[in-house]
């Protein structure tokens, strides 16, 4: 694979940290800003939300100017290093949120242009294991950079957490500069054509059940370290590990729904969806104890966002995979984070505990599985008639 290739991964990786990290320092944000947890939580949503819309927008402005994929791919890390520099001088919690919602913007949009980027490298038959390689950074945020930025705000304070954030991507943006070839790229893409397949009931009942699984996930996910520190009384030292233990867990769960992704779709996600929403029920119930606690939080990192190749499979079956369908199913994705982690962060301040947010996850878990009874009724009528 080009070296290139290897850049964008690491960019992705950046990008993917930066939008979790806050769930590694909530207590030391809630310090620093004077506010609850839950409002803490709310930065998570704010960044999601940026993603969510400013993503289409961007991706369409820029294909109305017809900027290179590598002037765009460079502004755009322009603009999130300069809302990164924001966030990590931010004395006030309204100026924090407006950093996190440019950087949100800014991110949505470097994802589709390094991912177009990545195809334009390649063969044809070569694109998807090079966009695995760049989609890899999405895999590993979690394993090491989460941990690494929850170590780095233990012992040097979580303004340097985001310093560290800021001077990845300055990195990624100088090499980018350098080393991403420049390309005269036309877009020969018929957007009449990419809307039509925008009319699809199927697509968006895809959409539907990522944006739920992805919002379950991440109803837990956003208040892991107060729920672990506060309820199930681990020390905050064994935060980044545990943040570790859950990373793996994904990757090992990504590997393993890739097997199945293509050949056992719906059933692949209704499993994962009944398994998620067991371990959320068994995180909510015995959270107080630690070893449980733990083999529920393995359970939740096999399933969740590891049903990911399972959700892309669905998506690409159910319409053409041009750049709007996967913007949008981006953007849907991203939606369900931010009304996962919002809902978790309102029962909180609505004084229902920290386990709250596990049970609206229980909830969004179980309203996906909903969404696939129609198409599991379908294949049982198959079977029946073979």
């Amino acid at each position: 694979m080009p070296f290139v290739i290897y850049l964008l991964g690491l960019t992705i990786f950046s990008l993917t940290t930066a939008e979790f990290m806050v769930a590694g320092m909530m207590p030391a944000l809630a310090v620093a800003f004077d506010v609850s947890v839950g409002q803490i939580g709310y930065l998570i949503t704010y960044y999601a939300l940026g993603m969510a819309i400013g993503g289409p927008l961007l991706t369409a402005l820029l294909l109305v100017l017809g900027t290179s994929n590598k002037q765009a791919l460079f502004c755009l890390l322009l603009i999130y290093i300069a809302s990164g520099v924001l966030a990590a001088v931010a004395g006030r919690y309204d100026v924090m949120a407006v950093a996190r919602i440019i950087m949100g913007i800014s991110s949505s949009a470097c994802f589709g242009v390094a991912l177009t980027i990545c195809a334009s490298l390649v063969a044809p038959e070569k694109r998807g294991q090079a966009a695995s390689f760049v989609l890899g950074g999405l895999m590993l945020a979690p394993v090491f950079g989460v941990p690494a930025t929850a170590l780095i705000e233990q012992y040097f304070g979580w303004r340097f957490s985001f310093w560290a954030i800021v001077v990845l991507a300055v990195l990624c943006a100088v090499i980018i500069a350098k080393r991403v070839p420049d390309m005269n790229e036309s877009n020969s893409l018929s957007l009449k054509t990419e809307l039509r397949s925008l009319y699809s009931r199927k697509l968006w009942a895809a959409y539907a059940t990522s944006g739920l699984i992805i919002g379950a996930a991440f109803s837990a996910f956003s208040f892991f370290v107060p729920i672990f520190t506060e309820v199930t009384h681990f020390p905050t030292s064994a935060i980044p590990w545990l943040l570790v233990i859950y990373g793996v867990a994904n990757i090992i769960g990504n590997i393993f729904v890739g097997r199945f992704a293509d050949r056992y779709t719906i059933i692949t996600l209704a499993m994962g969806l009944a398994l998620l929403c067991l371990g959320l029920v068994i995180f909510a119930v015995y959270a107080q104890h630690r070893m449980i606690s733990l083999g529920a939080l393995v359970l939740i990192g096999l399933t969740g966002v590891a049903l990911n190749p399972a959700m892309v499979a669905r998506v690409m079956r159910a319409a053409t995979p041009g750049p709007l369908v996967n913007t949008m199913h981006s953007s849907v994705i991203t939606a369900g984070l931010a009304l996962g982690s919002w809902a978790g962060s309102y029962t909180i301040d609505a004084g229902l505990g920290l386990r709250s947010p596990l049970w609206v996850g229980v909830v969004l878990a179980l309203l996906g599985l909903l969404t696939l009874i129609p198409y599991l009724r379908k294949k049982q009528q198959c079977v029946a008639v073979v």
